[in-house]
């Protein structure tokens, strides 16, 4: 089985490591129905990638092992934290350690995660430190700098770059010649090994490696990524993204290298995971999933042939082209029980400005006729670009609205956010219209968490934040009222998935299952302070 087996011809370190992979807790407003707790499948796949090399790196995910364990962050109000406190976390970390290794996705969870990191080092001060994840590709030398303890960061994909730089410390060697590797030298100068390295052959990735109960806790819980079902998944069949959509940090993390894998190499994965542990569901965590009508023609026939009884979503928003009737439905007949589009804009202006390569009329072609064969939708929308003017937003609201009308489950719409690592983000940093800060990075967390803030990160030059917000808590509202008059059997469905144990059909029921789990959860927990931010 490839998730445990060893690559036979991989070199071996020179000496063992004690190698600890770490995810810190969650950052979020307070009372968010964002930021759900998931599975950290990035860990899970370098954990993956080390075993099978030999070397058995210990999983600790503060928020796997903390769920709905929810605590203010002192001295920042309108925030918390939510998983194993700062303190907690730290004390499930083997004293020997060797390498920590710290997983920092999100740019809104820096202020947090950089007193984490810090709270680290002071802890061990002999481990070496490092760090990666998306924050980490976008901002290295600025992270860096924040963390002068940090010893160094993985830049872009981690699992190869993470062992080679494991090897090089068992064999004594300089883990500055690293791949991908950035540190401060000796003057403070910062350094980058190499320009980005990407793994060519991803069919030979090892499996992610899933702690022995680590799933469970999620289901038991109720956690999952889009829509839950009882026993959910994470699955990825893609790295990377061809695309180079200026509001995305991708090029920046994985280049634009875009790799498939091979269909029988996924659904032997698939298989796997249903023996092994009885899952219901598979969620697909990939940045663009299907994009050759060929290979999802073929992944649905494969599972049809196998008999695979499983539901299956695409909660990360993925494009059309390839989505005609012939493969939505197969979709539906394989048991996809949810699908999101990214149209982002329904204006075409807007659309050419953001690099965004679709036929909108072939977008809503394919989501109308999604609707028509059965699956439930969801479309995600934004506003607030730098240079989009009100007859754009106006332009993206009537879209969706229009959506929703056609039977669309959920139309999502949110402000812009100016993403480190993405192309708009290096512009409005270079025009100083955005400055790397505490305050920016809360910013972040808070802009789309909470409908009663009117954040003031909106970097519009023609409408202002408050404006924005009004048109984001309008265009929410009337998306749901338009739902739920226009269909009204989505009332029935809602109050019994709410409030008689069914299973969530949609992200908004989702949270608010979640939601109404933690109220219960923090009753019988007991408010912890954190380190003041």
């Amino acid at each position: 089985m490839r998730e445990v087996g060893a690559v036979e011809d991989a070199p071996r370190l020179a000496r063992p490591l004690n190698v600890v992979l770490l995810r810190g807790p969650i950052i979020s407003t307070t009372g968010a129905l964002n930021n759900e707790a998931v599975p950290a499948i990035g860990l899970a796949y370098i954990a993956g990638y080390l075993r099978a090399r030999g070397i058995n790196a210990e999983i600790i995910d503060s928020v796997g092992e903390g769920l709905n364990q929810v605590w203010p962050l002192e001295g920042v109000e309108g925030y918390q934290g939510q998983g194993l406190s700062f303190e907690e976390t730290i004390e499930r970390i083997p004293p020997n350690a060797d390498v920590i290794a710290v997983s920092v996705m999100f740019s809104g969870e820096w202020p947090a995660q950089k007193r984490f990191l810090q709270k680290l080092r002071a802890n061990f001060p002999k481990a070496t430190l490092v760090a990666g994840g998306e924050h980490i590709t976008a901002l290295t030398e600025y992270s860096l700098r924040e963390v002068p303890g940090l010893d160094y960061c993985v830049r872009g994909e981690g699992e190869n770059a993470f062992f080679e730089l494991l090897y090089n410390i068992a064999a004594d060697q300089d883990p500055r010649e690293t791949p991908s590797v950035a540190y401060l030298d000796d003057q403070g100068i910062y350094r980058e090994s190499t320009n980005l390295t990407r793994i060519k052959d991803i069919d030979h990735i090892a499996w992610p490696y899933w702690p022995e109960g680590y799933l469970e806790n999620f289901w038991k819980h109720g956690k999952s990524y889009g829509v839950q079902t009882e026993r959910d998944m994470p699955l990825m069949i893609s790295r990377g993204c061809p695309f180079q959509c200026t509001f995305c940090s991708n090029p920046r993390m994985w280049t634009t290298r875009y790799s498939l894998r091979d269909v029988d190499d996924v659904i032997a994965e698939m298989k796997y995971y249903i023996e092994r542990f009885g899952v219901t569901a598979f969620q697909l965590y990939d940045l663009t999933a299907i994009t050759k009508k060929a290979w999802a023609v073929e992944l649905c026939t494969r599972m049809l042939d196998e008999g695979m009884n499983v539901k299956w979503s695409l909660p990360s928003g993925t494009r059309s082209e390839a989505l005609d009737e012939e493969v939505l439905s197969l979709l539906k007949k394989t048991g996809c029980n949810y699908l999101v589009y990214a149209p982002e804009s329904g204006s075409e202006r807007m659309l050419a400005h953001i690099k965004k390569k679709i036929s909108l009329d072939g977008l809503t072609d394919s989501a109308l006729t999604a609707k028509r064969v059965g699956l439930t939708l969801r479309t995600n929308l934004i506003i607030g670009f730098p240079g989009e003017r009100r007859r754009d937003m106006f332009a993206t609201i009537r879209y969706g609205l229009y959506l929703a009308a056609k039977g669309v489950d959920e139309v999502s719409i949110n402000i812009f956010s100016p993403y480190p690592g993405s192309e708009l983000f290096d512009l409005l940093y270079d025009e100083g219209r955005v400055e790397l800060s505490e305050k920016y990075f809360l910013a972040l967390t808070s802009l789309n968490s909470d409908f009663s803030k009117f954040n003031p990160l909106a970097v519009n030059e023609n409408v202002g934040p408050r404006e924005l917000a009004f048109y984001r808590i309008f265009f929410m509202l009337m998306n749901y009222i338009i739902g739920y008059v226009f269909y009204p059997k989505r009332v029935i469905r809602t109050i019994k998935n709410l409030w008689f144990g069914g299973q969530a059909a949609t992200v908004l029921e989702h949270r608010l299952k979640d939601r109404n789990a933690k109220k219960r959860g923090n009753k019988n927990t007991k408010h912890r302070q954190e380190l003041p931010l």
